[in-house]
This record gives structure tokens, sequence and C-alpha cells, in this order.
């Protein structure tokens, strides 16, 4: 089975058309929206969608207010642990991450642990990015492969597959970044723990509707968070749990 976790923060015009497009690409998935308590009623949607088209493959999560990314992702994570989903892939609500790409995700998964949508790599790719906004991505992921030591091209994109036993293998209670350093370190754990890893190439696009939820806070946190991260590489090859099944 195979679950697709969306976090949400006020997306409500983008979400239905969204939703569409996954089951389009990922017609036999499950789809998980996890938000944060949307003013503009993207949880009153979701539920009601769920009640029409998309009854036993649409589900929702509501948390009182905005809790931070990395939050949202976990409890998701902890939601499909707890059912029987072999497959659970993370993806933006805006349309920067194209659901077409979802199958290119699942053949890749067929010999590795964790695929990570790349936009550094050959074929990938981003629209619509002033010159800086390239230069704070891009180095942003050359600072922390440099620091932690990792040979992937694109650590902060948010558009991932995992197998299921990556997540009952890594401790998520011990996982402590909440915004832009989320990605890095998910995967970094993953990599430390010695699962496979590979990269698939995406365009990433510029988002449809709203406002980028990317501000000068975030971009801090995951500075400090690279540099945390690598004095703690000998605890987080340790800190694993037994998976919850066999």
């Amino acid at each position: 089975m195979k679950l697709v976790i969306i976090p949400t923060y006020n997306e409500k015009n983008n979400i239905r058309d969204l939703l569409g497009l996954v089951y389009k690409y990922a017609p036999d998935s499950h789809v998980l929206v996890v938000d944060d308590g949307s003013p503009d009623g993207t949880g009153d949607l979701i539920e009601t969608l769920m009640a029409s088209e998309y009854q036993g493959r649409l589900f929702i999560l509501k948390r009182l207010g905005k809790l931070g990314l990395g939050t949202a992702y976990i409890a998701g994570f902890k939601w499909a642990l707890e059912r029987d989903y072999e497959f659970i892939f993370e993806m933006d609500a805006d349309f920067s991450h194209n659901p077409k790409y979802l199958p290119e995700f699942l053949t890749a998964i067929t010999d590795c642990d964790v695929v990570l949508g790349s936009r550094y790599v050959v074929g990938g790719g981003v629209t619509n990015w002033s010159l800086f906004r390239r230069f704070i991505s891009l180095g942003g992921s050359l600072y922390s492969r440099t620091i932690l030591s990792l040979p992937f091209h694109d650590l902060t994109g948010g558009f991932k597959c995992f197998r299921r036993k990556v997540l009952e293998t890594i401790n998520l209670d011990d996982v402590k970044s909440n915004g832009y350093s989320f990605q890095i370190e998910m995967t970094y754990r993953a990599f430390l723990l010695g699962f496979t890893i590979k990269e698939v190439p995406i365009i990433f696009e510029e988002r449809a509707e709203g406002q980028s939820k990317m501000s000068s806070s975030i971009f801090r946190e995951a500075i400090w968070m690279v540099l945390k991260l690598r004095a703690a590489q000998a605890s987080m090859k340790a800190a694993r749990i037994k998976p919850i099944k066999p």
C-alpha cells in the first residue's frame, strides 16, 4: 500500500486540483493531509472530499495551529506506521512537486530504500526562481553535503519516498529539526543507518497559488542544525528503534 503525506496551511486553492493529479498518476494510493488549522478552510474542504469522491482513499490529521513542517511529517509518518503502508511519500501542496513523478519514484524504490526528488542531477532543475533563491538552495545543499560528508546532490528537497522499514528503524521521536533542515536530517539519519538512497531528477516548479513558507528563521535553523547533526553523528547511528513488524 502507498501513502502520500501532504502538509497544508492555507492551501484551499491548490489542494483539490493537486489531489486529482495524485490519483491520476498513482490511482491506487491513499493520501493523508496534515493540516495545521488553516484559517482559509483547507481542512473543511478535505473533509468534504473525504465524504464524496475520495471515500476510503483520503484522510486528514487536523492540528491546532501552525506547528511546523517537521512535526507535520513526523505525525504523518507515525500515522502511516500504525497502518499497513509499505511506501510513504512526502510532497508539497503547492504544485512545486509535480505528481507526474510519482510513478518514477515507485519504479526507483524497487531497488533502494529512499528516493529523493532531485533538482540538481542531470534532468532536474527549477523554474521561475531568482538567482538569489537558486544560490541559497544550491548553497544549502553544498554546505550540507560538505559538513555531513554525504554523496547526494539535493539535500533540502521535500519530494521523497521511504520504504516502511526506514521509518520503522529511525527513532522518529529523536528527530530534532522542524523547518528547512528537516529534509536534511531525515536523509542523514537514513544514510547513517545504512539504507540505500537514490536520487531521481525532478523539475521543481514555483508554487502556483499563495505564499512561500520559506523564511530567514527557517534558513538560519538549517545552518546551525547541520552542525548539530554532524556533532551528533555517533548518537544518531545508535538512535534506532525496533521495527513495529518483522
